[in-house]
């Protein structure tokens, strides 16, 4: 029976199944899904007893006033998990302790721009400045995209290119978060299909760490967030979930050597960003759309908030927005699927991380109701 087991690993690509590798990144998953299914109630009460709640208007779909701070809980879960994960795999992450880091710093300035923004509300230009801070620390470590043109300006152009990818994405997700339920099932659904793939190469240790570490506070935070949800992410959340996402799927095998990270360690090609987009195919086709319609109707993109994004237009063909999510969600693990196949990924892999997904979707599905009715 164990050997059973151990030959089914293996051929979802863990090489060494007796290992704490793998179960370090299903303790990481765990872990955050418990501290983030727990921070929920009190980060609700925390956002009615101070305000912090977006209220309705025209362009909301809420009927009442919901608490915007969801993306506390998820930071807090995440960096909780990943600080715990020391004690486990403590040598990988000494390896790799300065690309955590700068992730961690850089989602951790998105929660705090995302918050004040949702409290206050922000100019474009200074959340722009600030995601271009964030995704500078990227760049600042050596995770960024490598670039095979433009001679010695060929670390100019590499730089650039992870700035602008990073904060597409993290835009991306913050634009599609207007449905309960929409960005923490496609957070939730990219980064379980990203693991799967970073999981592949042991020296991905950092990338699948961050990414079980999100995937499972997505999946405490949606059980949650489900229509009607009862506490949103907010731009805190979505800025989070874009920025590590976008910085997660560029972060490729990283190996210390001397001190220093192999050339082909801490980078990926520019041509490895096509399929990475189809992981993040649904929030990109969403923003795309969003840009050239407000564009087209000579409208500024990035300050006049509108009902055109792709949920707003399913609903208004007669979807519910319960219907919408679902529709949305299998659309997203369709595309990552796709990504996966795209990366030649084994179809075992494939077939299992899907039906992983479904489980863990139809699991916070199922447990939403018992969790609406403890906080009503």
């Amino acid at each position: 029976m164990l050997g059973w087991i151990a030959d089914f690993l293996r051929s979802l690509g863990i090489a060494e199944p007796s290992g704490i590798g793998w179960l370090s990144i299903v303790f990481v998953f765990v872990l955050a899904a418990l501290c983030s299914s727990f921070a929920i109630p009190h980060v609700r009460s925390f956002g009615m007893r101070t305000g912090c709640t977006d209220a309705p208007e025209s362009r909301r779909l809420n009927r009442e006033p919901v608490p915007n701070v969801g993306g506390l809980a998820i930071f807090a879960a995440v960096l909780t998990a990943l600080v715990l994960a020391t004690l486990l795999r403590s040598n990988i992450i000494d390896e790799v302790k300065v690309y955590l880091l700068a992730i961690l710093s850089g989602g951790g300035l998105s929660v705090l721009v995302g918050f004040i923004d949702d409290q206050y509300g922000l100019s474009a230009l200074l959340r722009l400045a600030v995601q271009l801070l964030a995704a500078s620390l990227l760049v600042a470590v050596g995770i960024r995209v490598r670039v095979t043109f433009g001679g010695s300006l060929a670390d100019v152009y590499s730089g650039i290119f992870t700035v602008l990818w990073v904060m597409a994405i993290t835009n991306a997700l913050n634009l599609i978060d207007g449905v309960d339920g929409l960005a923490g099932g496609v957070g939730l659904i990219t980064a379980l299909c990203l693991v799967a793939v970073s999981a592949q190469d042991p020296a991905r240790a950092a990338a699948s760490l961050v990414l079980a570490g999100l995937a499972g506070a997505a999946f405490g935070f949606l059980r949650h967030n489900l229509r009607p949800g009862f506490i949103i992410m907010g731009d805190s959340g979505a800025y989070f979930f874009g920025y590590t996402l976008g910085a997660s799927s560029i972060l490729g095998t990283l190996s210390a050597t001397d001190g220093t990270a192999s050339s082909a360690g801490n980078t990926e090609s520019l041509l490895e960003l096509v399929p990475m987009m189809l992981f993040l195919l649904i929030p990109v086709i969403d923003t795309s759309q969003v840009i050239a319609h407000r564009l087209r109707h000579r409208r500024n993109p990035l300050s006049s908030p509108g009902r055109d994004h792709l949920h707003h237009r399913l609903i208004a063909l007669g979807l519910s927005q319960r219907a919408t999510t679902f529709l949305l969600w299998g659309a997203t693990l369709i595309a990552n699927l796709g990504a996966m196949r795209a990366m030649r990924m084994p179809w075992v892999v494939i077939l299992v991380t899907a039906l992983g997904v479904i489980l863990l979707l139809v699991l916070a599905s199922l447990s939403r109701t018992r969790s609406g009715n403890r906080m009503q």
